[in-house]
């Protein structure tokens, strides 16, 4: 399923905290994408809306089956365009920042060949 670039970053958000501290909250989606509370609400209502995420009776959010396909699709290319970046001179702080523009917008085709450049010539 195919959504906006926003929708991306929040569900990888939702993924990348839940990885670091197994819990997550509207407040940790905010402080982490610099989001007022209110914008993350809104967003939280949708993707439930959506079935996306869950929200249990604590305000525990946590990806569906759907909602962690994107994450892991976003989360793979952000780590697979960085290191390509990185290995041909990138500084890791650019190279972050460029791949978090450019996993959006890029073919899968573009993708995978990437992602086969990078395999292939790993050290």
């Amino acid at each position: 399923m195919k959504v906006n670039e926003s929708a991306e970053n929040y569900l990888e958000a939702i993924f990348m905290l839940k990885k670091e501290t197994g819990f997550v909250r509207s407040i940790d989606i905010a402080h982490e994408l610099e989001f007022t509370k209110a914008s993350v609400s809104v967003a939280m209502k949708s993707f439930r809306e959506k079935g996306y995420i869950t929200i249990d009776d604590a305000g525990g959010i946590s990806l569906t089956e759907s909602g962690l396909a994107i994450a892991e699709k976003v989360y793979e290319r952000h780590h697979i365009i960085a290191s390509v970046l990185m290995s041909i001179g990138v500084s890791k702080e650019t190279a972050f920042e460029d791949s978090c523009k450019i996993e959006h917008v890029i073919s899968d085709e573009s993708f995978n060949k990437l992602k086969e450049f990078l395999v292939n010539n790993a050290d």
